[in-house]
């Protein structure tokens, strides 16, 4: 009896592997989907009846309302900060329900805890894809935001090194958005401690003062983090930082760190602001906005169509600002290509971030 049950035991393993080797086999034979033409995936995507979009900015509604006009499509559109995001895109994923498309920031986080886990899923659109640049493909690209040192221009800037803004007298006159609240600004100062940027710090430092820096930190790095926050006030928000560093009559100049695009609202608040385009090593730090369908989408065609439009001049258009590129359409508002302001800022490096983030987290949060 024993060698029967045997016996019928490893026929049924052979039987089960032969059967898995059929259907991986047929997997593998299966023919690819035929990529849809623009109006088949626009019947679909009508067919479907409604769209949910969670992104990054509140410009992003006027970008589903402009969508929904064109289409006929009930587009439902939520602005999330960056932990928000991958909350509620991982708790939903799980759920099996939520939204259809993300657009969304934090190189360190969004690509680790959403693109890799599979919660949200790599696709771009035909029309897309023979114009993007390979190295903002890879997840899609959609937006490369600039956030720059910005200064009230009552008065002309004598700052051309970034350790001009360590010094002393500028104790209490920097504003930044504190890193601890908002993920693309850890990231910079992340960034800063690769051997690429320490030594890039360490040279501006010496070529300022004539002398070697001395370092009580890691390397040049943290030490500029360090002696940056403790002249910084940490703010909220970007809007209110560049309210408060662009008010005019302010008896000394301030300067901030924050979102170029800000500067859109500068001259109907009366604000005095100019980015300050001549500092070394880096005068910005420039971020991406993915974009991805969720593993879960209701309406695929529908969010599948809403990527395509993003990519167009109608679809980009509330998004057209100083400060938002486009990696196929650019920003009309910016003297500056993306191919210019990659010499000089800095920019985020999804596996240095990954690796890092943790151990600066930890010393920013020592010395704050």
């Amino acid at each position: 009896m024993k060698k029967i049950f045997a016996l019928f035991t490893i026929l049924a393993i052979v039987a089960g592997c032969v059967f898995a080797a059929g259907a991986q086999e047929g997997q593998k034979a299966a023919p690819a989907a035929k990529e849809m033409t623009h109006d088949e995936l626009v019947a679909a995507a009508q067919a479907e009846g409604s769209l949910t979009v969670y992104t990054f900015t509140s410009r992003g509604s006027k970008v589903g309302e402009a969508f929904e006009a064109k289409y006929g499509i009930k587009t439902e559109v939520t602005q999330l900060s960056d932990s928000e995001m991958i909350t509620k895109v991982t708790a939903e994923a799980k759920a099996g329900q939520g939204a259809d498309i993300i657009f969304a920031q934090d190189s360190g986080r969004v690509l680790t805890e959403l693109f890799d886990t599979g919660y949200v899923v790599k696709y771009t659109p035909a029309s897309v894809a023979a114009a993007i640049p390979a190295q903002y493909a890879d997840p899609l690209v959609y937006d490369l935001n600039i956030k720059a040192f910005i200064y009230n221009d009552e008065t002309d800037t004598d700052i051309t090194n970034v350790w001009q803004l360590t010094e002393p007298q500028w104790k209490g006159r920097i504003q930044y958005k504190d890193p601890q609240k908002e993920s693309v600004g850890m990231n910079f100062f992340v960034m800063l401690t690769t051997d690429e940027w320490a030594a890039k710090l360490a040279q501006a430092y010496k070529d300022l003062y004539g002398k070697d820096l001395v370092l009580t930190t890691p390397n040049a790095g943290y030490e500029f983090i360090k002696m940056l926050l403790a002249n910084s006030v940490l703010g909220s928000s970007d809007s209110k930082i560049c309210e408060a560093v662009g008010a005019k009559g302010q008896a000394q100049q301030l300067y901030g760190l924050f979102t170029i695009n800000k500067l859109r609202n500068a001259s109907e608040k009366n604000l005095a602001l100019s980015v300050n385009y001549n500092m070394v090593p880096f005068n910005a730090f420039m971020y991406p906005i993915y974009t991805g369908l969720t593993s879960i989408a209701a309406h695929p065609n529908a969010a599948k169509l809403f990527m395509e439009f993003a990519y167009t001049e109608e679809g980009w258009k509330p998004m057209d600002t100083l400060g938002d590129n486009n990696p196929i359409l650019g920003s009309s508002e910016d003297s500056l290509t993306i191919a210019d302001w990659e010499k000089t800022l800095v920019i985020e490096d999804r596996e240095y971030l990954a690796a890092n983030r943790y151990e600066v987290e930890q010393f920013i949060v020592s010395i704050l």
